[in-house]
């Protein structure tokens, strides 16, 4: 017995060294922000210029007329072509909320968050780029692709988040995690950039549209997979793996530990306050991104050149507003710069409900959009990073995950709900204001010190 305490032990401080040794390491840093760069590349290409029209047309031309309505048929269930992207999307966002969890608390206890964060992340860049051979009536496969590189790409952002309180210490946080989001929109728009030019101009080089997307989608994946080996090679396992216990595997490990954070979650009520206040206006702003380029399209007629243009350059203003943001921080704090980015949001709602109406001012106003967007999810993360008990980061930012993807659903369905009841999409915007309104109640009462002392009594 003594002599196993003492086995236990010098794990323990040789860990905590290795941990104290590599905290703030400049290439241990400049890696993990590497897989922001990487893994953008499956959001920007993917997720939100190109898989989902390319299936959509797909969908369409397989598609069969009943009853004067044009279906295709999977496992026997009609689906409205349509509709078949964003059922894609909702049940890859089920199986998120399902799964994270649980993958979270069997990181957590194991000690293998890199080894799960490497398999993840090396699964869905190779979904990703299997995309390439989706063609004609292989359109199942391209959502079944999708389902699981977006469910790959969830889990492993759990994990990639879950490694920010052991690289950077809490005054540094904000800054690298500035950083991360910089380099995920820089990544993302580069790729992205050369994708579009190559889609614009393919028949000038010999290839068709069709072979223009495929050679996109699979570019996002073999970016992911090559640019994560320098987060891969650059970030250290923090402990040795666990071993389970006596007739234990990893599934009845994690579920156990699950249970018991969630009979532990009443000792950390600043930290729940504060989810719950990022669920709400996280909400508003992914609703804000999701239909804003409707809105152009609708409502100010833009063609598709000019939002191609607009999304694009989001992604390089961003690049720069999470800088800015970081340095906002560093004078107020990062809670009163998210605060500050909120107010921005609610005031981009009034805008675009009552003064926007031409496409210089929808170019104006993506500027403006894309210099808080990049702080408000950055500060977003690394203030939550200081409310985690030490040892259930994985766990806790799994909850972070679903917060941000599980309830993704409500903020456009009150935009629809209003849009179609009033016929104005305008007032659709100005709904969307009550989600910053809230976040903001939510928000200014979180006590942040406490939310900190609460993590730390382990």
């Amino acid at each position: 017995m003594t002599s196993r305490r003492s086995n236990n032990h010098q794990e323990d401080s040789l860990s905590t060294l290795s941990s104290t040794r590599l905290i703030n390491d400049k290439r241990e840093i400049f890696g993990w922000t590497m897989y922001d760069w990487a893994n953008s590349a499956f959001s920007t290409t993917v997720g939100t210029v190109f898989l989902g029209p390319y299936l959509t047309s797909l969908a369409n031309a397989a598609a069969t007329v009943v009853d004067g309505q044009k279906l295709v048929y999977l496992l026997g269930i009609p689906i409205a072509p349509g509709s078949f992207m964003a059922y894609c999307v909702s049940i890859s966002v089920g199986l998120q909320v399902l799964f994270l969890p649980l993958l979270g608390a069997i990181s957590d206890y194991s000690n293998l968050r890199k080894a799960m964060m490497m398999l993840f992340a090396t699964l869905g860049a190779i979904a990703t780029t299997c995309l390439f051979f989706v063609t004609g009536g292989l359109w199942w496969l391209g959502g079944l692709l999708f389902i699981l590189g977006n469910l790959s790409f969830g889990a492993a952002i759990v994990f990639y988040n879950a490694y920010l309180p052991d690289i950077a210490t809490e005054d540094q946080r904000d800054s690298v995690s500035s950083r991360g989001f910089a380099m995920g929109y820089l990544g993302g728009g580069l790729l992205l950039l050369v994708n579009i030019v190559l889609f614009l101009f393919s028949d000038r080089i010999g290839i068709d549209s069709s072979l223009a997307v495929r050679i996109n989608l699979a570019s996002a994946g073999i970016w992911w997979l090559l640019f994560s080996q320098v987060t891969f090679r650059s970030l250290h396992p923090r402990a040795a793996m666990r071993a389970l216990p006596p007739g234990k595997n990893y599934l009845t490990v994690g579920i156990s530990q699950l249970r018991q954070t969630f009979s532990e979650i009443k000792h950390y009520p600043h930290t729940i306050h504060y989810l719950i206040a990022y669920l709400v206006f996280n909400d508003g702003i992914q609703t804000v991104i999701g239909v804003s380029s409707v809105f152009g399209a609708e409502e100010l007629k833009l063609d598709v050149g000019t939002l191609s243009g607009i999304i694009l350059m989001v992604q390089f203003v961003a690049y720069f507003g999470a800088h800015l943001f970081d340095h906002i921080a560093r004078r107020v704090g990062a809670k009163n710069a998210i605060i500050i980015s909120l107010v921005v949001w609610a005031t981009v709602t009034i805008y675009a409900y009552g003064f926007l109406f031409t496409g210089s001012q929808f170019w104006l106003l993506g500027a403006v959009i894309a210099l808080v967007l990049g702080g408000s999810q950055a500060l977003s993360r690394s203030l939550f990073s200081k409310m985690i008990p030490p040892g259930r980061e994985a766990e806790f930012f799994s909850f972070y995950e679903i917060s941000e993807r599980g309830t993704s659903w409500f903020g456009p369905l009150v935009f629809g709900l209003v849009n179609q009841i009033t016929g104005s999409m305008r007032l659709g915007i100005l709904s969307l204001i009550v989600f910053f309104v809230l976040g903001l109640i939510l928000l200014i009462p979180v006590n942040v010190k406490k939310a900190i002392e609460e993590s730390q009594r382990v």
